[in-house]
């Protein structure tokens, strides 16, 4: 064996460099006011500041191939954590909240997600179509529905259709296209997010405590008395990544077999060119699934009392969770190329701009009808998602339900499930839309009659809620 095989120790020098970014992004917002009352994520600091040393520092001093193969394991990185994420996710037993939602709340939540999705890829292609038509005809048509994957989906969806569509369809820079705008997405989540905070502080829907501090500790129950004990023949913690890992694997494995039937031209070049990106790009949808199934079958094996038991934990599922997407948020900003974005500034700004601010009016509006008595916790929880990742929806939602009384943050995680049973349409459109401007044109219709109908169900199922009042 050769311990100095410069394979393995490239991938821990990029992890310890993300490390030292996101340790010392940490220390940056704590120290300086305006990042410590912007509500900007840790990781979103550190992935600008490791962008910013890339491309000044970095570039200078190291060759073009060295640059290339940091953003390959950047994108590495970004791919894989987005699966663990959601997986150690999807695992999470059902949780208990002050607040009780109907079981139909579920079916709501990922109907609102589904149609922001919608509403996103509707303005997203608008744009698109319509720059590429006047100004900038050499703009690739299908790059709208990039949009709801980076504001919608986050960096790592963005970067995985991104790159499909770079690599299979030509469009130049798409990758970095696709991580700018879920960069973009943070951004808005930030500023917004904050004045959106100012407005509910100012009519009173929340009070904050002068003497509250910047981090919060949650009432979540830590372990429950059924549980696996924490140290035993096993650590607990152990236990935890162990299935998260095998869902993981089992994943893998229905990926390749897919991949393999697909190569085998059972739907022709359908099957190669569009539904083997797809598979692979959407792993973490995959994982999500096969999570929430495992789950179910924990829950048949303690019922016939094969399994004694309760082996998930979720205080240690959600450390996973926000483990993997800290280092997701900082390696995919880091892993953008500005010299991509040289010729699609001018798209990209309409395009984040318009959507950003169509996507907060719109949750602000359906949350009053979806969760009526806490609909300014959904509100931010909701925006910060569908404008970053969870991680970022629970940063905003902290701010207005510190102590998680009420089910938004659970909303985040069930309705992002059951969004993947209704949004899987948008998944093909996503393989369908770049294979030429006739495809684009014709998703960009099916997205909008989408959309309505969604819309529909939604409004024709949920009245108009009264005035919130003080969530305190």
């Amino acid at each position: 064996m050769e311990f100095r095989d410069m394979i393995l120790w490239n991938g821990i020098i990029h992890f310890a460099l993300l490390a030292s970014l996101l340790l010392f992004a940490n220390v940056l917002r704590r120290k300086i006011g305006f990042l410590r009352k912007s509500l900007m994520p840790t990781a979103v600091i550190a992935g600008f500041i490791g962008l910013g040393a890339k491309e000044i520092i970095a570039s200078r001093f190291f060759s073009v191939d060295q640059i290339f193969e940091t953003n390959a394991y950047l994108s590495m990185i970004t791919y894989h954590a987005i699966a663990l994420g959601f997986i150690a996710l999807g695992l999470k037993v059902r949780e208990e909240y002050r607040i009780k939602n109907k079981k139909s709340q579920s079916i709501y939540s990922g109907l609102l997600i589904v149609s922001t999705y919608l509403l996103q890829g509707v303005l997203g292609l608008a744009v698109a179509i319509t720059l590429s038509l006047t100004i900038f005809p050499n703009l690739f048509m299908a790059s709208g529905m990039l949009v709801p994957l980076g504001f919608g989906q986050g960096p790592g969806q963005a970067l995985n259709i991104g790159t499909v569509y770079q690599v299979s369809h030509g469009f130049q820079g798409g990758a970095s296209f696709g991580l700018a705008i879920a960069s973009f997405g943070f951004i808005w989540a930030a500023i917004a997010g904050v004045v959106y905070l100012n407005v509910l502080n100012r009519k009173g829907i929340i009070k904050k405590n002068p003497n509250q501090k910047a981090s919060y500790v949650s009432n979540q129950v830590i372990e429950s008395p059924d549980e696996i004990p924490l140290s035993e023949a096993i650590d607990k913690f152990t236990i935890q990544v162990s299935l998260v890992l095998l869902v993981y694997f089992i994943t893998y494995g229905f990926m390749r077999l897919i991949d393999f039937l697909m190569m085998q031209e059972i739907l022709g070049d359908f099957g190669i060119n569009t539904i083997i990106p797809l598979i692979w790009g959407f792993n973490f949808i995959f994982g999500m699934l096969f999570a929430i199934a495992s789950k179910k079958l924990f829950l048949w094996l303690r019922s016939k009392r094969i399994m004694t038991r309760q082996y998930p934990n979720n205080y240690m599922l959600n450390r996973i969770s926000g483990f993997v997407f800290d280092f997701m948020i900082v390696a995919s900003i880091t892993a953008i190329r500005i010299e991509d974005l040289n010729k699609l500034w001018g798209p990209f700004i309409i395009m984040v701009i318009i959507v950003g601010l169509a996507t907060l009016f719109y949750i602000h509006k359906m949350a009053a009808r979806i969760y009526p008595k806490y609909k300014s916790a959904a509100t931010m929880g909701m925006f910060g998602m569908l404008t970053g990742t969870a991680s970022t929806g629970i940063v905003l939602l902290r701010e207005v339900d510190p102590n998680f009384e009420t089910p938004a943050a659970n909303d985040l995680v069930i309705g992002s499930s059951t969004a993947i049973l209704f949004g899987f349409p948008i998944l093909l459109l996503v393989g369908i839309a770049p294979i030429s401007p006739i495809h684009t044109w014709v998703t960009f219709g099916i997205v909008i009659l989408l959309f309505v109908i969604v819309l529909s169900i939604l409004l024709f199922f949920n009245k108009k809620a009264p005035a919130e009042g003080n969530l305190k």
